[in-house]
């Protein structure tokens, strides 16, 4: 089927546009070492890239050779990437926080020419290991000095500029591996015309974004998510991103960067919310009353409007807990959050009515890494919560119910649109298993359509599993709704081909340390996890939680409690923080059987 690309049809005229319209508007903030902020312009950022293509072709670095990265989100690393594009050259981002040998995996699965690193940490790491990576010729670090940095290269390619490639809409601009939560990583092969189709949809839907809004870098780059939602849709409509320093520093910098729009994930929500509710349930007394007050009034409203009324008092108690309560919640978020989208999740439906009450909208998507990401997206217009949205321009969704049970009303998500990925790498039998042969992607999702075109996510094909009695299981729902309890931090269920589920869970320590004081009890993760106390009272609110929402066949009937979290580090989750089951049961079988023995 052939598809429009609007202009621009490349990330090269995607940015060379944008820096000759925005040219002395901000683009990147990076907090400099007294906490401040410091921006950079889209000149400037034009400029820098001008300079490292040049190098870059120095260095050697011809159409169609790979340009690997490792580096966490960054001004050079947009640098990077777009400088490349412009030589008609593959861009390949990889995580620092990653382990040695998938970066090898990487560099050789992709062969990657020339590489960039953030550190001269990861320079000697990648050194040591050079032999075993043929194809690498060149290794650069970023925040270093000397011959061997990413300021030589761009002071070399000032000194001999070269003009940039405009690409075909076709042409392969990035390969990103996937996380490999049931596999080997494998490399998703995505052309310029698939980010740029993404970019252009999005900005249909979100219209009103432009040279005034800005965002806060939470999400990877090294995921299509992240790279397309935060780098490429604001840099097209000459708005500015600033980086978090990280995880732990959110809520700062959140304060100092003053965003408008947001591209997260549920789960910095679901923090945000039981964080409130924890804040709340300390203080007690009128903060606690107004709190409640709000949250309550608010779903009045809702309800009544859904019905077409409306009441006094209700608007009145929520006008007064959004004045005195709500309103500085806001200003924790900067001031000035008009709404976010949220994506890899669906949104708890309360939670997502929460945040559209106090004034900051969190608008689901949907999408994978090989559709660029975004395959349906709610937006201010066309919203209806506990849904991931419509399909996006020139994207069509069908549900194919071939291997569905009978009588279902859902089936696997099949794709198609100019957001498709171009296949995996190496992997042409990878690549037919997921492709149908009129060109549609098979996402490996389980999902239904409403009469109005609204798509509902049930659950993943690969994940579900039967119980003895036949009944399926879709283990990320039960999941998701544990984790968003006060107590809980990380859950995994399990129950394939058994009679009832299990789960691992691992407590939220941090929520638990007050208990602990209280109580008169040790403190440590170990001692906390072990306690009969803690465990019966993590149990009971997991049944009480799911009680009603699900099956009574699918309720975990015995846990595990975790003394250690769920992790990159430990190889639990995937780098976009995606449960790595088959890692989980591989280390934790032994204790899993002995729930079934027990």
């Amino acid at each position: 089927m052939a598809y429009r690309y609007d202009k621009p049809d490349n990330l090269v005229d995607l940015i060379e546009d944008s820096v000759k319209a925005y040219g002395e508007q901000p683009l990147f903030g990076t907090k400099n070492a007294q906490g401040q902020y410091e921006w950079i312009t889209y000149r400037e950022v034009g400029e820098r890239i001008d300079n490292l293509r040049g190098g870059l072709a120095q260095a050697g670095v011809q159409e169609g050779d790979a340009v690997g990265i490792i580096a966490n989100n960054r001004s050079e690393w947009a640098i990077v990437a777009f400088a490349t594009y412009g030589l008609g050259a593959r861009f390949i981002p990889m995580y620092e926080n990653e382990l040695e040998k998938i970066w090898k995996y990487i560099i050789n699965d992709s062969g990657i020419k020339l590489l960039l690193v953030s550190s001269s940490e990861i320079y000697e790491k990648v050194l040591a290991f050079k032999d075993e990576t043929p194809a690498l010729e060149k290794v650069f670090a970023i925040d270093a000095q000397g011959e061997k940095t990413m300021g030589e290269l761009e002071r070399l390619g000032k000194a001999n500029p070269v003009a940039s490639i405009k690409p075909d809409p076709s042409h392969i601009a990035v390969l990103i591996y996937t996380s490999g939560t049931t596999g080997s990583p494998k490399g998703v092969l995505l052309s310029h015309g698939n980010f740029t189709t993404n970019v252009m949809a999005a900005k249909k839907l979100y219209p009103e974004l432009g040279v005034d809004d800005r965002g806060l870098s939470i999400l990877p780059w090294a995921h299509s998510f992240g790279q397309t939602a935060e780098l490429y849709c604001f840099s097209h409509v000459g708005g500015s991103v600033g980086f978090m320093e990280n995880v732990t520093t959110i809520a700062e910098d959140m304060g100092k960067i003053k965003p408008t729009f947001l591209i997260a994930v549920p789960k910095v929500f679901n923090k945000i919310y039981a964080g409130l509710w924890a804040k709340m349930n300390e203080a007690g007394g009128l903060a606690k009353t107004l709190f409640t007050m709000g949250v309550e009034s608010g779903k009045r409203r809702r309800e009544l409007a859904a019905e077409g009324k409306s009441c006094f008092m209700t608007d009145l108690k929520f006008k007064l807990a959004d004045a005195i309560v709500f309103k500085k919640i806001r200003e924790r978020f900067g001031g000035r959050l008009e709404g976010s989208i949220s994506g890899s999740a669906t949104m708890n439906v309360e939670i997502s009515h929460f945040f559209s009450d106090i004034g900051v909208p969190v608008y689901d998507c949907y999408g994978l890494t090989e559709t660029t990401p975004a395959v349906t997206m709610n937006c201010p217009t066309a919203h209806r919560p506990g849904t991931v949205g419509r399909a996006i321009d020139q994207v069509r969704v069908e549900i194919d119910k071939v291997l569905s049970e009978k009588g279902s009303d859902d089936g696997e998500i099949v794709v198609y649109g100019p957001n498709v990925m171009q296949g995996y790498h190496n992997n042409p039998e990878a690549t037919q298993e997921v492709m149908t042969e009129d060109g549609g992607f098979r996402t490996g999702d389980r999902g239904r359509l409403d009469e109005d075109g609204y798509l509902y996510i049930t659950g993943r094909i690969k994940e579900q599993y039967k119980l003895v009695n036949g009944k399926y299981v879709f283990p990320a729902a039960l999941e998701e709704e544990m984790k968003l309890l006060p107590l809980v931090e990380s859950v995994m269920v399990y129950g394939d081909g058994r009679d009832y589920n299990v789960a691992l869970v691992v407590p939220d320590f941090e929520a638990l340390e007050k208990y602990a004081k209280e109580n008169g009890l040790p403190g440590d993760p170990k001692s906390l996890a072990e306690n009969p106390d803690v465990q019966e009272m993590i149990s009971n609110a997991i049944a009480d939680g799911l009680k009603g929402k699900f099956g009574g066949y699918e309720i975990p009937r015995k846990f595990l409690f975790m003394p250690e979290t769920f992790s990159s580090e430990n190889g639990m989750l995937t780098q976009t923080m995606k449960l790595k089951r088959r890692n989980v049961l591989e280390r934790y079988m032994p204790e899993i059987e002995s729930l079934y023995g027990s």
